[in-house]
């Protein structure tokens, strides 16, 4: 399989393993340093060393070893299905799952629920352990995802979220208080140098920008929504917590002690709008707040109450 990545001026002048880290997040730098090493990483067809520079146009091709064949078995696992057609089908993830196999978990995703689903009417553009999807959720972010039914679909969706024209937003309980009742974060996204499961806001990042409005404020926490305008690993998590307003739950970003003791994050993605890639019509899709996260509302306005 294979990756390619375009250095922008941004990216212009840094350490080649540390940019393409950054821009695969499923890659982690010392696995980038290994496929340099096997000859894997070219520019033009010639290898790469993992101290060259990045430079403004180089288009860098990433050869991946094909995936040890491990057989993905359909899963009869309840999904809720918000709407279905030949072409996409958008899906309301709850927390807890993981979105496609990876080491660890190899069974239980909504990748082997969707092939009991859908059968053979996956896309494949994604390979045969990503059929079908398109954008991920983190695995305790609970919401809305469209996944591809054929090719055609899944090229026309990944072109509408790489231009920014597929909205997505989300919903969130957060600590603290922001100012403002809507603002915009812009700080740019790239992974953590020393905990490597984690992202953070760093100088020379991916450009990442989320726009937020406060929907209610309680004492000591804000219920937010969120519309994102790129689509970073961990954006409104990494984007909340570097302005002083983690997620409550979040294991990652939040504090250390957390007496919520929600099992992850209190995020949920809750209205996906697109252009069905066969009709050309705008739709849009809604999910409602999960269990979960309308019993933490309520205990805040409860116990809080909302200022």
């Amino acid at each position: 399989m294979r990756q390619i990545v375009t250095v922008t001026e941004a990216d212009a002048g840094q350490r080649l393993d540390k940019l393409l880290a950054e821009q695969l997040p499923e890659l982690t730098r010392s696995a980038i340093q290994n496929l340099m090493r096997e000859g894997c990483v070219t520019l033009a067809g010639a290898p790469l060393r993992k101290n060259a520079k990045a430079a403004v146009g180089d288009t860098i091709w990433i050869e991946l070893p094909e995936p040890k064949e491990t057989e993905l078995v359909p899963e009869e696992i309840p999904l809720d299905i918000i709407y279905e057609d030949d072409d996409i089908v958008v899906v309301n993830k709850p927390r807890g799952m993981v979105v496609h196999p990876a080491p660890g978990n190899w069974s239980g995703t909504l990748v082997n629920a969707l092939m009991y689903h859908c059968g053979d009417s996956l896309s494949g553009i994604n390979g045969e352990i990503r059929p079908g999807i398109v954008h991920r959720i983190d695995k305790d972010t609970s919401g809305l995802l469209v996944v591809a039914k054929n090719d055609r679909a899944h090229q026309s969706l990944a072109e509408q979220i790489k231009e920014h024209s597929a909205g997505r937003r989300y919903y969130a309980v957060v600590y603290g208080a922001p100012r403002e009742d809507k603002g915009t974060v812009n700080a740019p996204i790239a992974r953590h140098r020393v905990d490597r499961k984690k992202m953070a806001v760093t100088e020379g990042g991916r450009q990442a920008i989320t726009h937020y409005e406060v929907l209610e404020r309680y004492r000591g926490y804000t219920y937010m929504a969120f519309q994102l305008e790129t689509g970073r690993t961990h954006q409104i998590r990494v984007h909340m917590a570097h302005i002083g307003h983690p997620i409550i739950g979040d294991p990652l970003y939040g504090p250390s002690k957390d007496k919520w003791k929600l099992d992850g994050q209190c995020l949920h993605a809750g209205q996906l709008t697109l252009t069905h890639p066969a009709t050309g019509e705008r739709m849009t899709f809604e999910a409602p707040l999960p269990a979960y996260f309308t019993t933490v509302l309520q205990k805040l306005r409860n116990q809080y109450g909302e200022i």
